[in-house]
């Protein structure tokens, strides 16, 4: 039985981009876009009037902006994805966006296959972070690492205590907001330590990160 297409809900206000957006994803098979918005109020009414499976959402914004707009709609919808698409790349940009419960950002320059990958793998509940988002993240991890005692941040699959708690957590099977109330720490940080965990275990879910840690024996097997 064929699957039913990836919904998508186009945000995005700078309208030659957005038609050539339309064009492409339009051409492939298994994508179909549902609506189209140019600012984030009427992205909020429109998910509210269709089922969408992904939103494909513009940063710059006018009116609420990108990052609010963001916020708004996964309070709303908590599980619906959202991608988004920016102009820059900056650090304090890429921890808002984790912190609001983006899934994923692409530069607005990307390979249009890698924009369709990203769309996808968004969709089925993987994370996409750009390569250059990647590397801030990991750069701002490791300083505030090695501001510490430690200078054993060098290795990327060494975890802190913190991330080895969260990891335990997420073995049990507990959700972000259920760590977030055991630790006593806000879910948007939880979604910033799960996204490094499994940056520094080299894994796309939360599974595999699960799987892997067990493997090195970073954590103990909860039923045993």
């Amino acid at each position: 039985m064929a699957s039913h297409p990836v919904k998508i809900l186009l945000v995005e206000d700078d309208e030659l981009f957005r038609l050539g957006l339309r064009v492409r994803l339009e051409q492939e098979t298994g994508l179909e876009i549902i609506a189209e918005a140019e600012d984030g109020e009427t992205a909020l009414d429109l998910i509210k009037q269709h089922p969408v499976d992904v939103v494909l959402l513009d940063v710059g914004l006018p009116g609420l902006g990108g990052v609010e707009a963001c916020r708004q709609i996964k309070q709303q919808n908590p599980k619906l994805p959202i991608l988004v698409l920016t102009s820059h790349s900056q650090k304090p940009l890429i921890s808002k966006l984790i912190e609001v419960g983006a899934q994923g950002y692409c530069l607005k320059g990307i390979a249009a296959e890698k924009l369709l990958l990203a769309l996808r793998s968004v969709a089925v509940g993987a994370s996409w972070w750009d390569e250059t988002a990647t590397r801030e993240i990991r750069s701002s991890i490791e300083e505030s690492q090695s501001q510490g005692a430690t200078n054993l941040s060098k290795s990327p699959n060494l975890l802190t205590g913190r991330e080895l708690e969260i990891l335990s957590l997420l073995a049990e099977g507990k959700t972000n907001q259920e760590i977030a109330l055991a630790l006593y720490i806000s879910p948007g940080t939880v979604r910033v330590h799960v996204h490094t965990i499994l940056h520094k275990l080299e894994v796309s879910d939360r599974h595999q990160a699960v799987v892997v840690a067990l493997q090195k024996q970073l954590i103990k097997s909860s039923n045993g």
